[in-house]
């Protein structure tokens, strides 16, 4: 049973958990299951709040968080429609009236190879197919408006366009903690599964084929589950966030492989052009969002052109193989016994640089053999030869090296497994040796423990890029100098957007005036004026409007034509928000905030 990532939470629970972190049970016991009945508020303390019927006690509220004592005032209300904006319409005249003046921003909220061991990164890694759904649960969160994923061996990175950006992070760090990882089996007596998670629930709803043997199932597939699960305390430890130009400028170096664990690595440009790819036409994948990564493509191509970043070891595959030839002690692969499982794009580029390094003879196993000979056929003089993953085990105990690069969510090399394996010759130092670059891992850590095997994983690369370190940071200075350029173009396309809302809001302030004068002008003129004439006048009006919003238009405008600096468009966009009183309506944010607070609510 694949278990769903969504996790459902109601209104309340989520503007508790965002906005009362020290009293989250006090006030879910009074808000979420209140009575409508009269409430009491104590005049000596009007924080203290209790209800007269109920019997339920008191419960002191911060008084930042006066939307809570509104709401419970209004006891008639709770659970009603009245109730959906009170958070919102009381913050707006408290302390924390920047809830809905703040603009929205980037947000990287992630860990990587640097900040976190691929132990939490396997718990956390979403595999490609489900970056859409990803992207659909993230800007479901009530402050989230845009998404992105970027998940691959080395990383977990989550982009958003946060509509307030303490309650964004707040919201997708939870979102990271609480998502269900895939069953590490599939359940023969479970024929349909549905999840709802939340902070106060994790309940599993199954079409079971088979009563007792489908709650043992799922009851063992959920104890797997809380293994993986990561505390946000623990996240919070490993993660790294941030905001704006640098949340730009750390993509951006990530395209062009200067974040990655080798530098100038290649695959990870192609894994960038994969997220726009699986966005396409995904709601919450929008305008800011998609073009920060079709910018950051640009950054990695032109990085890769005008330096020479990508010479040497420039992929984790060829990292990998390079570690093994390091640990080998005749580092050399000519009478070593090597196997390769998965030909995927990773061990696709494994075999490659087998190739490369001396390798003339390997074993491969993969799913299907298709792959295996789509690559023996661009590979001469070398000897590949292909079995079926029911043969993975008795490969294994007679080879030497053996490189695991599969997609597979659960371990594919067992301890106990191991134990059954022939030592190797004295020749190898008698330990066989593991080089598994997936994420989630394939062989089991505790094989590591054994005295007749040597495991590396991804994390493990460092070593073969330690050698040359002097080159490395010359390389880097390079590219440092065209991503810099790039960032500041993004930041200005990304800031001149601002001023769009304001075009709209300016241009149907006018249209309103122009539309009611020119009612009013007709019904003076009474029946008698002819179609012709209605026409002139309707004319002679947009025309007068048109010529007066020219020039303010102009000077709201940032397409690079002019002289004029981003600071000054943006000075006069807040000069005529002032002047015209456009900020007296409801901001573009606070609709998108309600908007959100509503679809909560259905």
């Amino acid at each position: 049973m694949a278990a769903s990532r969504g996790f459902a939470t109601s209104f309340a629970t989520k503007m508790e958990s965002n906005c009362l972190p020290h009293s989250h049970h006090t006030l879910s016991s009074s808000v979420t299951h209140l009575p409508a009945s009269p409430v009491r508020v104590f005049k000596n303390n009007p924080l203290k709040i209790g209800t007269a019927s109920s019997g339920r006690g008191s419960a002191f509220v911060p008084r930042r968080d006066a939307f809570a004592s509104n709401a419970l005032v209004r006891g008639d209300e709770v659970g009603t429609k009245g109730m959906k904006f009170a958070a919102l319409d009381m913050l707006k005249t408290s302390a924390a009236d920047r809830y809905t003046k703040d603009r929205s921003c980037i947000v990287v909220i992630g860990l990587n190879v640097h900040t976190a061991p691929v132990e939490m990164r396997e718990k956390l890694s979403i595999p490609e197919a489900q970056w859409p759904q990803a992207i659909s649960e993230l800007c479901a969160l009530n402050h989230i408006d845009e998404a992105a994923v970027l998940s691959t061996c080395n990383r977990i990175e989550i982009y958003v366009v946060a509509l307030s950006q303490q309650r964004g992070v707040k919201e997708v760090t939870d979102w990271m903690s609480k998502v269900l990882t895939a069953s590490k089996k599939n359940e023969a007596a479970v024929d349909e599964a549905a999840v709802l998670s939340a902070c106060n629930r994790i309940e599993i709803y199954v079409v079971a084929l088979s009563q007792q043997h489908g709650v043992k199932d799922v009851t063992e597939s959920e104890k797997e589950q809380k293994v993986n699960g990561v505390p946000v305390s623990e996240l919070c430890q490993h993660r790294f966030l941030l905001y704006n130009k640098d949340a730009t400028n750390h993509l951006f170096e990530v395209s062009a492989g200067l974040d990655s664990v080798v530098l100038g690595e290649g695959q990870i440009l192609a894994q960038v052009k994969q997220v726009v790819k699986s966005g396409q036409g995904v709601p919450g994948f929008g305008r800011k969002v998609s073009g920060l990564f079709k910018h950051a493509i640009t950054v990695g191509k032109r990085v890769r052109t005008e330096t020479n970043i990508s010479t040497g070891s420039v992929s984790v595959s060829s990292a990998a193989v390079d570690l093994a030839l390091m640990k080998l002690p005749e580092s050399s692969y000519a009478n070593v016994r090597v196997l390769v499982v998965g030909a995927g794009k990773m061990g696709k580029l494994v075999i490659k640089h087998l190739v490369a390094r001396g390798c003339t003879k390997m074993v491969v196993v993969n799913r299907t053999e298709d792959k295996v000979a789509a690559i023996c056929q661009n590979i001469k003089d070398v000897q590949i030869t292909y079995k079926p993953l029911s043969e993975m085990s008795a490969c294994a105990a007679e080879a030497d090296v053996v490189f695991t690069s599969t997609a597979s969510e659960t371990p594919l090399f067992l301890k106990e497994q191991f134990q059954t394996f022939p030592p190797v010759s004295d020749q190898m130092g008698g330990k066989r040796l593991f080089i598994d670059i997936s994420v989630p891992r394939n062989v089991e850590s505790c094989v590591s423990d054994l005295e007749t095997a040597c495991v590396f994983n991804v994390d493990d690369l460092k070593e073969v890029v330690e050698a040359n370190k002097e080159d490395r940071l010359r390389k880097s200075m390079e590219a440092q100098g065209i991503i810099k350029e790039e960032v500041k173009q993004f930041e200005a396309w990304k800031d001149s957007l601002e001023t769009v809302p304001t075009i709209k809001k300016l241009r149907a302030y006018a249209e309103r005036i122009r539309a009611s004068e020119m009612d009013k002008c007709l019904s003076r003129m009474g029946d008698g004026i002819t179609k012709e004439e209605k026409i002139a006048i309707y004319d002679l009006s947009m025309s007068i409007v048109n010529k007066l919003l020219h020039g303010p238009m102009q000077h709201l405008r940032c397409d690079g034509n002019d002289n004029r600096s981003l600071n000054e468009i943006l000075a006069n966009m807040h000069a005529l928000n002032r002047i015209f009183g456009l900020d007296t309506d409801m901001s573009e944010l606070e609709q998108k905030i309600r908007a959100k607070m509503e679809q909560t609510q259905k």
